[in-house]
């Protein structure tokens, strides 16, 4: 019993090790910066990072810093791949942006966050960095507000709501009021509640039984999203796709949703 909870132990700290890396963006991170984040001693960081090494799931450059390695490519695109939404979503996510021009994402609930399954960039929202494996709060996402959904007490699950522009909801009584339109109307908006000059549209995708397990979404410059005056043609995309993967998940409930006339937006939708 001894050895093997010294092998959990073991696995544990390597894990860690690699979760380092994930604050770091796209910057290198010396072994004492890896220990620090890890909550490791030095020479225990450096052996593991030893051992990573070896299996290609870090690389160190001349400087001996370290990057996580590109045989880790591999195993998320093993993971990606397998995951049935991820199957179901993945044309017609990518045919959406190309429609559009701009960025289609579809993403699962992971705890308190939206964890992006897979997003394709169309020409009038590019961004400098892939949304895949990337986690955002549910509260100030279009996204999250859809997979908040098949919760059944969001404010046990979020907690205190953290504001991250003027614009967040920050209330609960204001999101569950925005949580009953959104079941009310079939899709959710968000404008700059998670950044500055960003606005999105979602819908929630469900599987055979009926439950939310996952959301698709346009985003891209506010600007461009121009949610006053595209809600209306917007949102139908949105739900037309929805509707296509919600078929191939199995789901084949009501497609006939109720879109409302384009409100005055104060960014607070």
């Amino acid at each position: 019993m001894a050895a093997e909870a010294g092998t959990n132990q073991s696995v544990e700290r390597a894990v860690a090790v690699l979760r380092a890396f994930t604050g770091a963006g796209d910057r290198p991170l010396r072994a004492a910066e890896i220990a620090k984040a890890a909550g490791l001693g030095q020479s225990t960081a450096s052996r593991l990072l030893g051992t990573l090494e070896q299996a290609a799931f870090v690389e160190r450059d001349d400087d001996g810093q370290y990057r996580l390695g590109a045989d880790l490519i591999t195993l998320a695109g093993a993971a990606v791949n397998g995951h049935p939404v991820h199957q179901a979503a993945r044309q017609r996510a990518q045919s959406l942006a190309a429609a559009t021009g701009l960025g289609a994402n579809v993403a699962v609930r992971r705890g308190p966050h939206a964890f992006y399954l897979c997003n394709f960039e169309g020409q009038l929202a590019p961004r400098s960095f892939a949304l895949t494996g990337r986690r955002n709060p549910l509260h100030a996402t279009a996204l999250g507000k859809c997979l908040l959904l098949g919760v059944t007490d969001p404010r046990d699950l979020l907690g205190e709501l953290i504001g991250y522009t003027a614009h967040t909801i920050t209330d609960h009584d204001v999101l569950d009021s925005e949580l009953e339109q959104v079941t009310w109307q079939g899709y959710s908006t968000e404008a700059e509640q998670l950044s500055l000059g960003r606005s999105c549209l979602a819908a929630p995708l469900r599987d055979r039984t009926g439950q939310v397990v996952a959301a698709l979404s346009l985003s891209g410059p506010s600007s461009v999203v121009d949610l006053p005056a595209r809600e209306r043609e917007l949102s139908r995309l949105v739900l037309e796709t929805a509707d296509a993967i919600n078929s191939q998940l199995g789901h084949h409930g009501p497609t006939n949703h109720r879109i409302p006339a384009p409100a005055r937006h104060d960014l607070r939708s």
